[in-house]
């Protein structure tokens, strides 16, 4: 629970075995590429996005993931900004990335809606066999205290 009296994540976050990211940060000059792919993505929800990278991204930092989910042969692209970055002790992901999701919307710099439909039927397909969504903390939806 956060200090202020209401969890900071409204969201469900769940799991997809064997599910990628892309990522590249953005630019005023179009990038040929991504700056890392095929990173392990370790959860999503409809406000954001945790996974490993190789090397570390500023928070503030505006990117662009490409999410790549097994058995589906179309990945989907979602606008967001780095919220914090975390070293790790593996060897191969030297870090954790955390991104919130930009708005959704028909806007320049918003997310499709279509998207937002396609990460809750992810999350009806894939939290579900996962239990709660969070590992077992209970604190994965709307809880607020007044």
């Amino acid at each position: 629970m956060a200090e202020d009296g209401y969890e900071r994540r409204s969201c469900v976050r769940f799991k997809i075995p064997g599910a990628t990211v892309d990522y590249q940060k953005k630019s005023i000059l179009p990038k040929p590429g991504f700056i890392e792919e095929f990173c392990p993505l370790l959860d999503i929800s409809r406000g954001g996005i945790r996974f490993l990278a190789q090397k570390p991204l500023k928070p503030e930092t505006e990117v662009t993931v490409k999410i790549s989910i097994p058995g589906e042969r179309i990945p989907f692209t979602m606008k967001g900004i780095v919220k914090w970055s975390a070293s790790t002790e593996a060897k191969t992901y030297n870090y954790q990335i955390g991104v919130k999701f930009s708005p959704y919307g028909d806007k320049k710099d918003e997310n499709l809606p279509q998207n937002m439909v396609k990460i809750m039927a992810l999350e009806q397909k894939y939290a579900e066999k996962t239990g709660d969504g969070d590992g077992g903390s209970g604190q994965d939806k709307d809880e607020f205290e007044i």
